[in-house]
């Protein structure tokens, strides 16, 4: 987690260091938000480049490993189905589902948790309808239609799904005094994402922020300390 004020107050100071202009909390809230979303995005862009080159032994420096443990606090589980569908909807897990790891169900005549393989529709199709392929309690198949999960064998009417679940919405709140508006703890959301999150989530709000001023120097600002941090992590 990463508290949102801490994040506010540092975005400030550096885009008032030169008089550029203040950020109001609705201004801030939006660019946040966004910031996190681009940077939880990343991850798996990341997760896929640094898979195609070696890994480490070096404690805490391999870099797929730092970037699963960022991931994995996004990481939740569900049993979905209510015992009389094979059809299973998205929209019932308890979180926003970004992306599907992985589809499991209780084989409770072997007593033996099963993957559930993901297809698409058209092999989906094929497969239900091939003797040789026909997915079977031992070798079940899903696909996903817009926001549901259809599986087979059709018997499967409850499955345990584990999930990547995105980032909760940022808001920075407060309440008015008479010298100014102060930091609400009670009212406001930090961010989910990593502690270590925090130097990046300053800079690509100013960014976002020189964008709205149109002020060229605080974009550059945060987008070359950006990209000496990237070029570091990826040495």
């Amino acid at each position: 987690m990463v508290n949102i004020d801490t994040v506010y107050q540092r975005v400030l100071a550096l885009a008032n260091k030169e008089q550029r202009g203040y950020i109001t909390p609705q201004e801030f809230n939006l660019f946040a938000n966004q910031a996190q979303m681009d940077i939880f995005e990343q991850y798996f862009y990341d997760r896929t480049q640094f898979g195609r080159i070696p890994g480490n032994n070096t404690m805490y420096a391999d870099p797929i490993d730092i970037l699963e443990e960022k991931i994995e606090i996004f990481h939740r589980g569900q049993t979905l189905g209510d015992g009389t569908s094979n059809v299973f909807n998205t929209n019932d897990l308890t979180s926003e589902l970004y992306r599907l790891k992985q589809v499991r169900f209780n084989n409770t005549t072997s007593n033996i948790g099963v993957k559930i393989e993901k297809t698409i529709h058209d092999k989906f199709t094929l497969a239900r309808n091939s003797p040789l392929t026909s997915p079977t309690l031992m070798r079940p198949i899903y696909y996903l239609r817009n926001t549901s999960i259809i599986v087979n064998p059709s018997e499967i009417t409850e499955i345990d799904v584990n999930y990547i679940k995105k980032p909760t919405t940022v808001q920075w709140n407060g309440y008015n005094t008479p010298s100014g508006q102060l930091y609400n703890e009670n009212e406001s959301t930090n961010f989910e994402l990593h502690p270590s999150e925090e130097p990046n989530l300053v800079l690509n709000i100013l960014k976002l922020a020189g964008i709205a001023m149109k002020d060229a120097s605080l974009y550059q600002l945060g987008a070359a300390e950006e990209a000496k941090d990237i070029q570091q992590e990826k040495q």
